[in-house]
């Protein structure tokens, strides 16, 4: 998309990053009515958003993400109305398997302690069933919980619905528009491009691995840490598997899709460059994931890998991201650090953006995600 020209008057809200959690920000900012300015460093969904593995999983979530997740599950599903189309969501269903006893028992645990917190979405499931979910699973694996309801989707297209969605209402995109400097000014935020500055009384900062910097800016100053990660898709097989599979005790992120080709992640970690802005594919690490997979499904065994790629992603020190009213600065909201798995909180995450803005809080319980709770605490 060619960028527009010149910087608009009039904006209510600056949105710095393309990502999903930028462009669901300005899409549900503009569905209330304020007029929305996105700046974008290269392309929509050009770097973890568009990149990952487009797991749609409110599985295995640390507790304090499950109530974010779930809400997010149920935008997930109901994105035609909201949007007008899908987003190339598929409700496959997800399942994580255990491959010892010791793993099946530890999944117990975790599905109690979720019963125990009133959530009921995670179920438990013997090995018969789970060969009745994916009947070609090596023949080891003992059991693993179920999510009925969670699924997949085609990151850049999903990312690219919410931003049509919002350009549709009037959001202004400009791509190829790095910010450089933000700064407070009486009521207003100028933010410094190269193509000018861009102000407006309110800041969203949604700008993923390089998030960290503009915070800092602002006062917040907060232990992130850029990395890159990899993912690899095979050459075309037979169907024979429709849930996303992840594993228990080693990384696995493991779908196949309509074409027959199947994509294999799993928080595989690799170097990144957030200067030259690219993840580094290290083939060692890819291997060993190639070795999960033929594990698991045996008959794979000499299938061709045609593609690996890596993207770039912030990642916080507890693994669960900011999305959080600044504690420095006046009418900045953060929502950065989703540490590998901010994909499938993207429409809820620009939900509670906007309501962060419009409304001064949110209607779910965001206090985990707050951006001041690495400040050290002062001693008496």
């Amino acid at each position: 998309m060619r960028p527009e020209r010149g910087p608009p008057r009039g904006s209510d809200v600056i949105v710095i990053g393309g990502g999903f959690h930028g462009t669901s920000s300005a899409f549900h900012l503009s569905r209330r009515g304020a007029k929305v300015t996105l700046l974008e460093a290269e392309y929509c969904a050009r770097h973890a958003s568009g990149v990952n593995a487009g797991g749609v999983r409110t599985l295995g979530r640390h507790h304090a993400e499950v109530p974010l997740a779930r809400a997010s599950l149920g935008l997930w599903h109901n994105l035609p109305e909201l949007l007008g189309e899908d987003g190339t969501f598929v409700p496959s269903g997800q399942l994580q398997i255990a491959e010892t006893p010791q793993e099946l028992d530890a999944l117990r645990r975790r599905v109690a302690e979720l019963n125990a917190l009133g959530f009921t979405h995670e179920v438990i499931v013997d090995a018969q069933q789970v060969r009745e979910i994916a009947p070609r699973l090596a023949h080891h694996v003992v059991g693993g919980i179920w999510v009925r309801d969670d699924g997949h989707a085609v990151p850049y297209r999903a990312v690219t619905a919410f931003r049509l969605a919002a350009q549709r209402l009037g959001a202004q995109f400009h791509e190829a528009t790095p910010a450089q400097t933000i700064d407070r000014v009486g009521n207003q935020w100028r933010v410094a491009t190269p193509r000018g500055v861009f102000t407006a009384p309110w800041l969203v900062n949604a700008a993923g691995a390089w998030s960290g910097d503009f915070a800092a800016q602002a006062g917040d100053v907060v232990p992130m840490k850029p990395g890159g990660l990899m993912l690899m898709i095979t050459q075309r097989v037979p169907h024979f598997v429709e849930p996303v599979l992840g594993a228990a005790g080693r990384p696995l992120s493991f779908k196949q899709f309509a074409n027959g080709t199947v994509l294999i992640g799993g928080g595989l970690r690799c170097a990144a460059d957030v200067v030259r802005r690219h993840g580094e594919v290290d083939f060692i690490k890819l291997s060993s994931s190639a070795q999960t997979v033929t594990d698991l499904f045996p008959h794979l065994a000499g299938i061709n890998v045609v593609r690996a790629w890596a993207g770039v992603e912030a990642f916080m020190p507890d693994e669960i991201p900011v999305i959080s009213l600044s504690s420095r600065a006046p009418q900045l909201v953060h929502a950065f650090g989703f540490s590998a798995h901010g994909f499938e909180l993207g429409p809820i995450g620009g939900q509670i953006v906007s309501e962060l803005v419009l409304d001064g809080r949110s209607t779910l319980p965001i206090a985990p995600f707050s951006v001041d709770r690495f400040a050290p605490v002062a001693v008496h």
